[in-house]
């Protein structure tokens, strides 16, 4: 019993792990070529597998597209969390977390940008796209309970990621943080 339990296992592992290689194949292409770039086709090859296996894990290309800004909206959702539940300053959290669109994160917020943008087109995307927002939101809350700031504030990340990306030079945390604290809090601390 106990080896069909690994066999099941080991399945279940290497499915996990072909779901996340087409995923991140998807991602290079968006940073790559923009969405409009994403095939089955395209992702198959960039993967270095068949385009039938791709469509096994996902049947359509909005199933492909929402699973890849899952993974970006994802892995924003846990830090926001983290900040929240664990920083001092969740605001100078926040703003170091923008501030990284211009360095470390730059793939990845840019793929999420294409993405979320797409979404204005593709309903299937939209809830995956609210996920930033809707994390930024909760982080704001924790700091305002006016909603016209709360508000303020995920509209001004938005704003600020997109200037960065845009911009393509490096971002100050602590002029984020002033910025973000002025609009949220009334105070440039």
């Amino acid at each position: 019993m106990a080896d069909e339990q690994d066999t099941v296992d080991g399945r279940r592992l290497r499915g996990q792990r072909r779901r996340a290689q087409i995923i991140e194949a998807t991602l290079t292409i968006v940073r790559r070529e923009g969405a409009a770039g994403v095939t089955h086709r395209t992702v198959a090859k960039e993967a270095g597998i068949t385009t039938s296996l791709t469509l096994y894990y996902f049947a359509t290309l909005d199933d492909l597209l929402v699973a890849a800004l899952t993974s970006v909206t994802d892995t924003y959702t846990r830090r926001i969390r983290q900040l929240i539940d664990t920083e001092d300053d969740p605001l100078g959290g926040l703003a170091r977390l923008i501030a990284e669109s211009a360095g470390p994160g730059r793939e990845r917020a840019l793929a999420e940008r294409e993405l979320s943008t797409l979404a204005a087109r593709r309903p299937a995307l939209r809830p995956a796209a609210r996920g930033w927002r809707d994390n930024v939101a909760e982080l704001a809350r924790t700091l305002t309970d006016d909603p016209d700031a709360v508000e303020t504030c995920v509209a001004l990340c938005d704003g600020l990621c997109a200037a960065i990306l845009l911009d393509d030079r490096d971002a100050d945390p602590v002029h984020i943080r002033a910025v973000l604290g002025k609009a949220l809090l009334g105070t440039g601390r």
